[in-house]
C-alpha cells in the first residue's frame, strides 16, 4: 500500500474513534454478551425447573459482589501477609542460627587454622558468606511460606476473581485488570511479580504493570517495615496496644504503596504511554480443589529457589562490598565513614542519614540486607566498641533493646523511623528486579526509568514530610 494511502487510512481511524468514542471495546464486549444471553434463552428452557442450590453462585456472590468483593480480597490478602510474617519468624531464626552462629564460626576457625590472612578470611566468611547467609534466612521462610499460600488461592480459582474486582479501579487509572495479580504477587518478590506481567497482552499496559510493580513491598522490604513500626511507632502507644499499632503502621505503607501504583499507572497512561485501556473480558473459572503436590512444585522450584538463587547471586558481591568500604581506611578512617559523611547533609533534608543512604546503597542486590547493613555501619560510624562482631560483619540483635540503644545513640528519632519506612516503600528495585526488568523489556530506557523513577518519589516525600514535621512538631 503507498505511504500516502496509508496515511489517510490512519487519518480516517483517528477521526472515527473520536466519533465512536472510548468506550467502543466495553459496547463491543456488552453487546457480544447481551447477544449470547439473548440466544441462550430461546434455546434453553428453564420453565417448570426448580433452580438448585450453587454453592459456587453463592460463593462468587460474596468474592466478587459489589459491596463484599474488595473487603473479602483485603482479609484474604491480610490473612496471607500475617501468616507470611508469624510463620516466618521461627524458621528464619533457625537458618540465622545455623547459617550464622555456628556455620560461621566454624569456617572462621577453619581457615585460621589453615593459616589464611585475614583479609581473605574477613572478604570472603564476614563479607560474602554473612552476605549470601542472611539473604537465605531472611527471604526463604516467607518466600516458602507465601508462594505456595498465593498458589493454592490461583489453583482454587479465587486469582481471577481479584483481578475481576480490582478491574474497574485499574481501568480507570489507564491500566490492565490483570495488573491487580501482578502487583500481589509483587509482595512475594517484585522480581516474580515482573515476570507475571507475561499474563497481560497489550504491551503498553504490561510496561505500566512491569514499572509500578516496585510500590508491591517485596518480602525483603517486610522486615525493615516491621522493625522499625515495633521499635518506634509500637513504643509511641501503650503496651497493649503496640502489637496493633505497628501492624497497622505496616498496613498502612503497604495502602501507600497500591495509592502509588494507582497515581503512577494514571499519570504514565496519559503521559509517557498514552492509550486506551485494553478490554478485560474475563471468564471466572470454575473453583477447583487445591492440588497440594503440584502447588509445592510449582511454588517452590519455579519461583522460590529461582528467585532466592538470583538474589544469592547478587548479594555475595554486595557482602564484599560491604567488607571493604568497613576495613580500608585512609588516614584511620574507613571508606564507609567518609561517604556516610558525605551523604549526611542531604541526608538530613529528606529526614533520613548518611548511614541509611549508604546502605541503601549497598543493599541494591538485596533488601534483605538493609537492616544487618545500617545496624554494621551504625556501630562503624558510632565507633562503638563491643557491639556486633568487628567491622564489615553484619549482624542482627536477638534483643529489642539493644536496637532502641544503639539508634539513640545514633540520634534515630520518630521522623527518621517514619521516613525509612516510606524509603523503604519508595526506593529504588533491588538488582534482581532490574535485571528482571531488562530482559522482560528489553529496553534499557524503560530499565533505567523503572530503577530511578521510585527514588525521585522517596526523596520529593521523605522531603515534603520533613518539612511538615519541622513546622508542626519542632
Amino acid at each position: 500500500m503507498p505511504v500516502t494511502e496509508k496515511e489517510n487510512l490512519l487519518k480516517t481511524v483517528r477521526s472515527l474513534r473520536w466519533d465512536i468514542g472510548d468506550d467502543l471495546h466495553d459496547t463491543l464486549m456488552t453487546d457480544i454478551y447481551t447477544d449470547a444471553n439473548r440466544i441462550s434463552e430461546k434455546v434453553i428452557s428453564t420453565s417448570g425447573k426448580k433452580q438448585r442450590f450453587s454453592w459456587e453462585g453463592t460463593l462468587d456472590r460474596i468474592l466478587t459482589g459489589r459491596l463484599t468483593g474488595i473487603p473479602v480480597m483485603l482479609l484474604l490478602l491480610s490473612i496471607v501477609f500475617w501468616l507470611t510474617i508469624q510463620g516466618a519468624n521461627y524458621p528464619s531464626s533457625l537458618l540465622s542460627t545455623l547459617l550464622i552462629d555456628d556455620i560461621h564460626p566454624i569456617l572462621k576457625s577453619i581457615l585460621s587454622t589453615i593459616g589464611t590472612p585475614s583479609w581473605i578470611s574477613g572478604l570472603f566468611v564476614d563479607g560474602v558468606y554473612l552476605a549470601a547467609a542472611w539473604v537465605v534466612s531472611v527471604m526463604l521462610p516467607p518466600m516458602a511460606i507465601f508462594f505456595p499460600l498465593f498458589t493454592l488461592l490461583e489453583d482454587f480459582g479465587y486469582l481471577p476473581r481479584i483481578a475481576f474486582n480490582m478491574d474497574n479501579l485499574f481501568r480507570r487509572a489507564g491500566a490492565h485488570g490483570k495488573q491487580a495479580l501482578t502487583m500481589s504477587m509483587g509482595y512475594g518478590c517484585n522480581a516474580a511479580g515482573i515476570v507475571a506481567t507475561r499474563i497481560i497482552d497489550s504491551p503498553r499496559e504490561r510496561l505500566i504493570a512491569i514499572i509500578t510493580n516496585n510500590f508491591s513491598l517485596c518480602n525483603g522490604r517486610w522486615p525493615t517495615q516491621i522493625l522499625i513500626a515495633s521499635l518506634f511507632i509500637g513504643a509511641a502507644a501503650p503496651p497493649a496496644l503496640a502489637g496493633v499499632l505497628s501492624a497497622a503502621a505496616v498496613v498502612a505503607v503497604a495502602l501507600l504503596g497500591i495509592f502509588f501504583t494507582f497515581l503512577v499507572s494514571w499519570l504514565l497512561s496519559r503521559t509517557l504511554l498514552k492509550g486506551q485501556a485494553s478490554t478485560f473480558s474475563l471468564e471466572l473459572p470454575p473453583y477447583r480443589p487445591p492440588r497440594i503436590l503440584q502447588t509445592l512444585y510449582t511454588s517452590m522450584i519455579d519461583r522460590t529457589i529461582i528467585v532466592l538463587w538470583r538474589a544469592v547471586v547478587f548479594a555475595m558481591p554486595a557482602g564484599a562490598v560491604i567488607w571493604l568500604l568497613a576495613n580500608i581506611t585512609i588516614s584511620n578512617i574507613s571508606l564507609a565513614e567518609y561517604i556516610i559523611s558525605f551523604f549526611d547533609p542531604f541526608a538530613i533534608l529528606i529526614g533520613l542519614n548518611g548511614v541509611i543512604l549508604l546502605a541503601y546503597v549497598i543493599a541494591i542486590p538485596a533488601n534483605e540486607i538493609v537492616i544487618p547493613t545500617i545496624l554494621m555501619l551504625t556501630v562503624l560510624n558510632l565507633n562503638i566498641s563491643g557491639v556486633g562482631s568487628g567491622a564489615g560483619v553484619m549482624f542482627e540483635f536477638s534483643d529489642a533493646n539493644a536496637y532502641t540503644t544503639l539508634f539513640s545513640q545514633a540520634n534515630w528519632s520518630l521522623l527518621t523511623a517514619i521516613n525509612l519506612m516510606l524509603f523503604s516503600l519508595l526506593h529504588n528495585p533491588c538488582s534482581t528486579t532490574i535485571y528482571t526488568i531488562y530482559k522482560e523489556t528489553g529496553s534499557a530506557k524503560w530499565t533505567w526509568f523503572s530503577t530511578l523513577m521510585p527514588i525521585f518519589l522517596g526523596f520529593m516525600i521523605t522531603f515534603l514530610v520533613t518539612q511538615i514535621w519541622n513546622i508542626f512538631f519542632i
